[in-house]
C-alpha cells in the first residue's frame, strides 16, 4: 500500500512538472510567434514603400521624407540619455553603497520609481507640457522633449542600475577594502564595472522607450517636420511621424515604411548594446579570472 502511494505522489509530482514545463513552452511560443508575426507583417507592408524619396533632406507633402524626423530622434535619445543615464546611475550608487541596504530612504525612493514606472506616458507629457514648455519657457522644442523623456526612463534606469549593484558580490568590495582602496576607488573601479553589464540592459530598455515615445513628445516637442536646429527647435521623432502622417490618411503606406525604419533601428541600437555590454562583461570576466 505504501508504495502505491509512493508511486501515485510521484507520478503527480512529474505530471505537474510535465504540465509547468509544457505551459512554459506554451507562453515561449506564442510569444515568439507573435513577435514574428508583428514583424514580418510590418517587413511587409512596408518594405514595397522604402523609396529613395523617402529619404530626402528635407520633407514636403509630395515626399513625406522621414529623414528629419529619424535625425531628430537620435538626437533626442541622445540628449535623454545625457540627462537620465548619470542621474540615474548617481542615485543607484547612492541608495547601493552609502545610505545602506534596507533603509527608510531606500525603500521610500524603491516605492517612488515604482510609481513612476507605472504613470501613462500621456501625464508626462502634460506635466512636460505645463512645467518645460510654458513655466520654464522652453516651449515646444527638443530640449522640452528629451527632459521629459529623460524623467520617464529615470526610474528604469536608476532600478536597473541598483539591482546591477547588489549583484556584485560583497567579497570583491571586501577585498578592494582589504587592500586599502577608499570607498569612492571601491565603487568606481571595482563594483561599477562588474554591474556594466546589468547597467547597460536598463539603457538599451530606456533607448526602446525613448525611440517608441509618441504621446509626450506632441505635447513637448512639437511636430515640425525639419531636422532640429537647436535645443530650443521644435522637432518631430518618427513615432511621431508615423502618428502624424497616418492620423492624415493620405500616407498609410508610408507610415508601414516609416515602422520599418523605426524598427530596424531599434533593431540595431539593441544589437550593438548587447554587444558592448558582452564585451565589457566578458572582458570583466576575463581579469577576474586572471586574478
Amino acid at each position: 500500500m505504501k508504495n502505491l502511494y509512493r508511486k501515485w505522489r510521484s507520478y503527480r509530482r512529474d505530471l505537474k512538472s510535465l504540465l509547468l514545463c509544457l505551459a512554459v513552452w506554451l507562453a515561449a511560443a506564442i510569444t515568439m510567434l507573435a513577435l514574428a508575426f508583428i514583424i514580418g507583417y510590418i517587413l511587409v507592408k512596408g518594405i514595397p514603400y522604402l523609396t529613395p524619396e523617402l529619404f530626402a533632406g528635407e520633407y514636403t507633402s509630395e515626399n513625406v521624407s522621414l529623414f528629419p524626423a529619424l535625425v531628430n530622434t537620435l538626437f533626442m535619445t541622445a540628449l535623454a540619455l545625457l540627462f537620465a543615464v548619470p542621474t540615474g546611475i548617481g542615485a543607484a550608487v547612492y541608495l547601493t553603497e552609502y545610505a545602506g541596504r534596507g533603509s527608510r530612504l531606500v525603500k521610500l525612493v524603491g516605492v517612488t520609481a515604482e510609481t513612476l514606472s507605472g504613470i501613462p506616458s500621456i501625464v508626462y507629457g502634460l506635466f512636460g507640457s505645463l512645467f518645460f514648455v510654458k513655466f520654464l519657457g522652453f516651449g515646444l522644442s527638443l530640449l522640452s522633449g528629451a527632459l521629459t523623456l529623460a524623467i520617464m526612463i529615470l526610474p528604469l534606469v536608476m532600478r536597473t542600475t541598483e539591482e546591477a549593484l547588489k549583484a556584485v558580490p560583497d567579497s570583491y568590495r571586501e577585498g578592494s577594502f582589504g587592500l586599502g582602496a577608499g570607498k569612492l576607488r571601491t565603487v568606481f573601479s571595482i563594483v561599477l564595472p562588474c554591474a556594466i553589464p546589468g547597467i547597460l540592459s536598463g539603457i538599451i530598455l530606456g533607448i526602446g522607450r525613448i525611440v517608441g515615445e509618441s504621446a509626450a513628445l506632441i505635447f513637448t516637442a512639437g511636430t515640425v517636420a525639419e531636422v532640429a536646429s537647436g535645443l530650443f527647435a521644435s522637432a518631430r521623432t518618427l513615432s511621431v511621424h508615423m502618428y502624424v502622417i497616418s492620423g492624415e490618411g493620405l500616407y498609410i503606406n508610408q507610415t508601414y515604411a516609416t515602422a520599418v525604419v523605426l524598427l530596424v533601428l531599434v533593431i540595431l541600437i539593441n544589437a550593438v548594446s548587447g554587444y558592448a555590454a558582452k564585451k565589457l562583461g566578458g572582458g570583466r570576466g576575463n581579469e577576474d579570472a586572471d586574478r
